[in-house]
């Protein structure tokens, strides 16, 4: 089985104010974590990381420091994050069967999550690493008041990486582009064709680096849960 990665690491931080994936975490960057997670998985053969110009030179020498053997390139991002994911896709060669799409600001995936997540990707086409929704929901209205209950039953929150089979993958993002539609994530696209996409179910810890306050967690969580 080979895998090719794609770390979208091209957003704009807006919630963040301030550039998450350079931001420290033990040590190194967020998205050098995310890098390191992925050299370690034994079913990834290559990454690609596709971001902003002006953070290529960081993230080529990270790469030569740490000597990261699967980084093949750095790519430049899109306006959104599926052209990014499409500039990244473009570039995928066809000897990679399977494709796998993550979030550099999810730093804490581990390589075994990783290889779950491929594994049932092989099997089926399609797969992603999902959790349960275990907090109670409400939706609320315009003025911020409770309107309404939200059942959590067959709820699942979406993580990455999401891994498909390259032909799958990129005759979804033709549609997406022919379409002229935004999706946030790969799930979307697929399911547009009308595939079915496996949720893997992770219990790992796979925070998603968000607001400043979620630094301070992946922190606590790296310590207790090496990767």
């Amino acid at each position: 089985m080979r895998v090719s990665a794609i770390l979208v690491a091209a957003g704009s931080s807006r919630r963040m104010g301030f550039d998450k994936l350079a931001a420290n975490l033990a040590g190194e960057t967020v998205l050098v974590r995310s890098l390191l997670a992925f050299e370690s998985c034994p079913e990834i053969k290559e990454i690609r990381v596709v971001t902003n110009p002006e953070k290529f030179g960081a993230v080529n020498e990270a790469a030569r420091r740490l000597g990261i053997s699967k980084f093949v390139e750095v790519i430049a991002g899109g306006t959104e994050r599926h052209l990014s994911v499409h500039a990244g896709l473009e570039r995928v060669g066809g000897e990679c069967e399977l494709v796998a799409v993550h979030d550099a600001a999810r730093p804490l995936v581990s390589p075994s999550a990783i290889s779950r997540c491929a594994a049932v990707a092989a099997a089926h086409g399609a797969a992603s690493l999902a959790h349960r929704v275990a907090d109670t929901l409400k939706r609320g209205n315009a003025a911020t008041e409770v309107i309404g209950a939200v059942s959590r039953d067959d709820l699942w929150a979406m993580e990455t990486p999401q891994i498909f089979s390259l032909a799958l993958l990129r005759e979804a993002y033709a549609g997406v582009l022919a379409r002229g539609e935004i999706v946030t994530d790969e799930v979307s696209a697929v399911t547009s064709l009308g595939a079915a996409v496996k949720l893997v179910e992770n219990t790992e810890p796979n925070l998603k680096i968000t607001v400043p306050g979620d630094l301070a967690v992946a922190e606590a969580l790296l310590q207790s849960h090496p990767l």
